[in-house]
Parts: structure tokens; C-alpha cells; sequence
């Protein structure tokens, strides 16, 4: 049964491994969390004359280069002089050229925002009056490339090292002291610390490019480096380097010095502790020193643990926005109970699929850590409901933005994760140690045979040592002391090679025992299948993450909406038409020769200056003549108006007026009189959505 659940087990892992990998390459770095609010000019505004300078606004705190602003005139030079001023945490602003010409200038800005994410983005305003441009408005940011991607990747292993470097000890002290002598479950640690410094190591030499340039060929400049320590970033990850040594201390003692007090047994004692062997005093190796041993091995371990946390803490979300002083340590909270489900969840799969049969993961053992478990989960419901109104601040930034979707999905891999959890608990009520009688019995025919080989082996050495036959010649019995010698090697040689062959024998028919010792309690199979299922959502989980610390949080994001939406209609002007808006509405003065239709194009329909054409026809559609048309343009929302408009006659039927100004984008109301005989006119209206 083992050997047909082992494919779908490779196949599963795989699976999930691709969810993961997918889940992070559509990870949109460039989503950052810091967003542009605001700008002087606006966004798509023209301006009579140029001004001496560009402002920008962003939604927190930023840090600027010296070549983090550009402004670029129609032809794509540069118009800007000097490097960005400061004139808030949040504002800076960069001098541009005198005596600027009119046309449309674009606006491209790379910046890093508070909590560590670059930020890039362009957009353009008008002197004058709008014109041709040869610039892209599409500003590709440095993460968006291969340097970017593998940033993100480093992020993932980061995490997945921490938690399983942190979860992994915590199993160890808190739930089966014995697994300090498994090295399956010493390889597993390792391997998380390994992770996690190579991952640090790398996402430091990747901070300068990925800030920056984008490039490869940036990773190794040293000037980026050393510009990247000055950070607050670079600050973080330098200490999380400082405090891996400290925990590399911590694992040499905890898999040394406490994996030789732990208890040999299934389970053992939470701390640690075994009873003395006989003839030690208990002052030698007594219950006081191992405590001592086991608490400060907790003590430092959560602070190194902590200080690690606190290392993502004080770099991103948690450290901008509201209440960050109390973020922080939520988050450090957060962090550490992820650690300790997740970690200590690999740990168990782990210990049940290659630990030795001699050491088995008990029932104790599983539910101590079912207590771990309960308690991470309920920390991180309070510190995650915590985050989500931070982070949110509304129930549509549920639905309504990128980093609410990925939330719901993150809640519902949790809630997938305490279902599984709940068959988990279910199979360790039920879970039986290993029988004594199996394993007596496994090992009673190894016994058997090797007290037979034994005997074979003493039967061929006593062989060669009986009396000559009684045929042998003198001549024979003569030459007997010079070949017993080299008989003697020839004995030697056969033995070595067949216990060269037992050896192998016995070590395979060693392991093979042991799996079907292993997998002989079917609860402890379904225990292990659940924990398998368990681990794979954990992976995923682990992947979204790892997204959501890369996305714009849900807050930002709806403010930044509002704010461009706000600037859009507080705009004075658009550098980009919106198209032409034409009307037809028929009209009735109620004389001879009264009615018709008015047809209105304006265009290109934007904020600034317009050109109006104005086509009166009569019932039958041929363009006619009246004495007078007249026109007045109402924005009632903001108490606008009317702005009246006399266009002028052109040919029969046609009248037109350039240089309308559109003073602000809104819902205008367009009124045209008609006027067909000295008495006889009428007014008639529309609605047109304008800039």
C-alpha cells in the first residue's frame, strides 16, 4: 500500500511546488505600496505659462536619488536641473529649465517607499496647449525584469527558512525532545538556517539593482551596495545576518550538548529531561542542570527567533501606516506563530515519514503539538484580524483591490488548513505506539539468522583445520607447513568478502524492517497522509504570503483612487483628448417654419481649449438658416455657469467658435436657443460628459 501512495505523494508535492512557483510569478512586484496622490501641475493639466518647478505627493513616506525624477519635453530631453527637494516626508520637488516651450512634458518617477518597495511611474501636463510626444507614459519599474523576479523568489525562500528553522526547534523543545537526536529532523534545521542566510545573503546583493536599474550586471556594483547599508532595509538585513550567527550557536547547542540529555524514548519529557543512568550521582547529570539546559535553550531561542521577526517588521507594512508601534509587534507576534504552525507542521511530516522506528514520533508527542498548533492558530486569527483593518480599512478593499482577493484566498487556505488539522487531531486520538510483539518479531528471525550464518561460518573455519586423508602421501603430508600459510590468506580473503556481503545484506534487511515497522500502524498511515495534506496547503499558503507582503495594501490602494480621481476633476486641463462629443436635440419654436433639429461636435471634448460646430436642419434634413444661435455650458455640480458661447456663421446651416474653454471635467449642460423669426425661439438642452 505504501509503495502506491509513494508516487502520488512525489506527484502531489510537485503540484503544489508549480501552484507555488505560478502564485509567484504572477506576483506583480511593480504593485508598490507607496502611490502618487497628488502633483503641482496636475496630472493632464495645461498651464499658461511654465512653471519653475514639479511637485509630487505620494501616499507615505519615500526615499529619493538623485536621478529618481526626470521631466522630458515633447522630443524626449531632459528638462529638469538638480537633484529632488524635500518638502515634506511625503512631497519633493525638481527645478525645471527656463523659458520652456509649449507642448506636453512627462513626468517619470522611480522612488523606494517606506516599507522597502520601489515605486515607478509617469504621467504628463501641457504648456500652452497640448502636443505631439515621442515618450512612453508606461514607466516599466526595476523589479519588473529578472532582477525583480528574483527578488520575490528570495522573499519566499527567506520565509520558508525562517519558519522552518524557527518551527522546527520550537517542535523539538516544546513537543518531542528526542527528535534532537533524529538527523532527518537535524538536517531539516539546518537546512532551514542554511535557507534563510543564503537567501539574505542574496536578496542583499539584489537590494541596489532592484531599487534602481533592474539590471544583472547591477548585483555586484559595490556603490549600490554600500548605498543599499545606508538603508533602513539594508539595516534590517544586516542584522538578520548578525542575529543567523547567534542562531547557528543556538543549533549546535540544542542538536550537541541537549540532544545528548534527551530522552531516547518515543516521546520523553517536554524539557528535555531523562532520569540519571545508574551509578551517576544526580548532581552529576540530575534534572536541574538539564532544566537549566532546556530553558535557556527556550529562553534564547524565541529572542533570536524575535530578533528575526522583528528584521521583516521594521522594513515593511508594519513599519508605515497607521499605529506603527503597535504594528510592529504584532507583527513580530504574527510572525512567530506562522513559525510555529507551519514549521513545527513540517517537522511532524518529517519525523513521520523518515524518522527511525527506534525514536517514533508518539501520541504525546503529536498532541503537544496539536496544543502548539491551536494556540498559533488563535494568535493568528487576533494579530491577522488586527492587519486586515489596517491594511484594509473598509469591506469593499475586500473585493474592490488586489491585496483584499489575496487576502480572502489567504483566509481560505487557513480555514482549509484547521479542516485537515481537525482529521489530524481525529487520527492522534486513535494513534497506538508501536507493538513491542511486532518488532520482537521482526527481530527474531534476523536472530535466527544470523546465530545460522554464525554456525556456518564456525563449521567452515573448523573445516580446513581436521586431519589429512588417509591416501595423502608422505610427500603431501611433507609439503603441508610450507602451503598452510597461503592457505591461510585464501581463508582470510573469502571472509572479508562475505562479511562485506552479510553486512550489506543485514543493512538492507535493517532498513526494510524499519519501514514496515514504520508503516504498520494504519492510524499512524492516516496521520501521516493528513499531515502530508496539511504541509502541501501550507506551501501555498506560505506562496500568498509571500505575494501580499509584495502587493499594495487595499487602504493605499483605495486612497490613491481617490486622490487621482479627485485631481482628475480638479484638473485644469488634459493632456490627452477624450474624443468628440456630439448632440442632436430637435427643436420647436412654434412659427412658420419653426421646427428642426440642432446638431453640437465638440471636440476634442477636454478641459482647456475646444472647438464648437453648431448644424441647424430642417424637418426634411437639409441644412437651413435662422437668424440666430446662441449656446451656454453649465457645470451645476460645482455651480459653474452659464458660460455663454456666440458662434460664428459659416455657410448655410453651419456656425462654429474656437477656443471654448472647459474650465473643469464634469457632467456640463449644453443649452442652445434657436431663434427663427423676431418673436419665435426656444431653448433646448443636453447633458455631455466632458474631460
Amino acid at each position: 500500500m505504501t509503495q502506491t501512495i509513494a508516487p502520488r505523494v512525489r506527484i502531489l508535492v510537485l503540484l503544489i511546488l508549480a501552484v507555488a512557483g505560478a502564485l509567484l510569478a504572477g506576483a506583480a512586484p511593480a504593485s508598490a505600496h507607496a502611490a502618487l496622490t497628488g502633483s503641482d501641475p496636475a496630472q493632464g493639466a495645461v498651464v499658461d505659462t511654465a512653471p519653475a518647478q514639479i511637485s509630487l505627493t505620494f501616499s507615505e513616506p519615500i526615499a529619493v536619488g538623485d536621478d529618481s525624477v526626470r521631466v522630458l519635453d515633447p522630443k524626449g530631453e531632459r528638462v529638469d536641473k538638480g537633484a529632488p527637494a524635500g518638502l515634506s516626508g511625503t512631497t519633493y520637488s525638481v527645478r525645471l529649465l527656463s523659458g520652456l516651450p509649449d507642448g506636453t512634458y512627462t513626468v517619470a518617477y522611480q522612488v523606494v517607499s517606506a516599507d522597502s518597495h520601489p515605486v515607478a511611474g509617469a504621467y504628463t501636463f501641457s504648456i500652452g496647449a497640448p502636443s505631439e510626444t515621442t515618450v512612453s507614459v508606461s514607466a516599466q519599474g526595476s523589479d519588473d525584469g529578472l532582477v525583480g523576479w528574483l527578488y520575490g523568489f528570495g522573499r519566499y525562500v527567506s520565509y520558508a527558512g525562517f519558519v522552518v528553522l524557527a518551527g522546527g526547534a520550537a517542535f523539538v523543545l516544546a513537543c518531542w525532545a528526542p527528535g534532537a537526536r533524529v538527523r532527518a529532523v537535524q538536517r531539516l534545521v539546518v537546512s532551514g538556517w542554511l535557507a534563510l542566510t543564503a537567501a539574505t545573503l542574496g536578496l542583499l546583493l539584489l537590494r541596489g539593482s532592484y531599487t534602481t536599474s533592474g539590471k544583472v550586471g547591477d548585483i555586484f556594483d559595490l556603490e549600490l551596495l554600500g548605498d543599499v547599508l545606508q538603508t533602513k532595509t539594508g539595516a534590517a538585513l544586516v542584522s538578520r545576518l548578525l542575529l543567523l550567527a547567534a542562531a547557528a550557536l543556538f543549533i549546535a547547542v540544542l542538536f550537541g550538548a541537549y540532544a545528548r540529555t534527551a530522552p531516547a524514548g518515543a516521546d520523553g519529557d517536554a524539557d528535555g529531561a531523562k532520569k540519571p543512568a545508574e551509578g551517576e550521582a544526580e548532581g552529576d547529570r540530575g534534572e536541574p542542570d538539564k532544566r537549566d539546559l532546556t530553558f535557556g535553550l527556550a529562553l534564547g531561542g524565541t529572542v533570536v527567533a524575535a530578533g528575526l521577526a522583528a528584521s521583516w517588521a521594521m522594513s515593511e507594512h508594519a513599519s508605515q501606516g497607521l499605529q506603527p508601534g503597535v504594528a510592529m509587534p504584532v507583527d513580530v507576534v504574527h510572525l512567530l506563530a506562522v513559525a510555529a504552525w507551519l514549521g513545527g507542521l513540517t517537522t511532524l511530516l518529517v519525523a513521520l515519514y523518515r524518522g527511525p522506528v527506534e525514536t517514533p514520533v508518539g501520541r504525546d508527542a503529536v498532541r503537544r503539538f496539536s496544543r502548539l498548533a491551536f494556540g498559533s492558530v488563535v494568535t493568528l486569527a487576533v494579530t491577522g484580524v488586527y492587519q486586515s483593518w489596517r491594511q484594509l480599512g473598509s469591506w469593499s478593499a475586500f473585493t474592490d483591490t488586489r491585496y483584499g482577493q489575496l487576502l480572502l484566498v489567504k483566509i481560505a487556505l487557513v480555514a482549509v488548513m484547521v479542516a485537515v488539522a481537525y482529521l489530524s487531531r481525529r487520527w492522534t486520538h486513535r494513534l497506538a505506539e508501536a507493538r513491542i510483539s511486532a518488532a520482537e518479531e521482526e527481530k527474531r528471525p534476523a536472530v535466527s539468522a544470523r546465530s545460522e550464518e554464525t554456525e556456518a561460518s564456525e563449521e567452515e573455519e573448523k573445516q580446513p583445520a581436521g586431519t589429512a586423508p588417509a591416501e595423502a602421501s608422505d610427500a603431501s603430508e611433507a609439503s603441508g607447513a610450507s602451503g598452510a600459510s597461503e592457505a591461510t590468506e585464501t581463508r582470510a580473503g573469502h571472509d572479508a568478502v562475505r562479511a562485506a556481503q552479510l553486512a550489506r545484506q543485514r543493512a538492507a534487511t535493517e532498513a526494510a524492517r524499519q519501514k514496515r515497522l514504520r508503516d504498520a500502524d494504519p492510524n499512524r498511515f492516516g496521520l501521516r497522509r493528513s499531515v502530508l495534506a496539511e504541509a502541501g496547503v501550507a506551501v501555498v499558503l506560505l506562496a500568498v504570503t509571500t505575494v501580499l507582503t509584495q502587493t499594495e495594501p487595499g487602504r493605499t490602494e483605495q486612497e490613491a483612487k481617490a486622490a487621482a480621481a479627485t485631481s482628475s476633476s480638479a484638473a485644469e486641463g488634459t493632456g490627452q483628448g477624450s474624443g468628440a462629443v456630439s448632440l442632436t436635440m430637435p427643436f420647436d419654436t412654434g412659427g412658420r417654419n419653426g421646427k428642426g433639429v440642432v446638431s453640437i461636435d465638440l471636440d476634442p471634448a477636454r478641459v482647456g481649449d475646444n472647438s464648437l460646430h453648431v448644424y441647424v436642419e430642417g424637418p426634411d434634413g437639409t441644412p437651413v438658416d435662422v437668424p440666430e444661435v446662441k449656446l451656454a455650458l453649465t457645470l451645476t455640480a460645482q455651480d459653474i455657469g452659464p458660460l455663454p458661447v456666440a458662434p460664428d456663421h459659416v455657410t448655410t446651416g453651419h456656425w462654429s467658435a474656437s477656443a471654448v474653454q472647459i474650465p473643469m471635467a464634469g457632467d456640463w449642460k449644453v443649452e442652445v436657443t434657436v431663434r427663427t423669426s423676431d418673436i419665435d425661439q426656444v431653448t433646448v438642452s443636453k447633458n455631455a460628459q466632458i474631460g
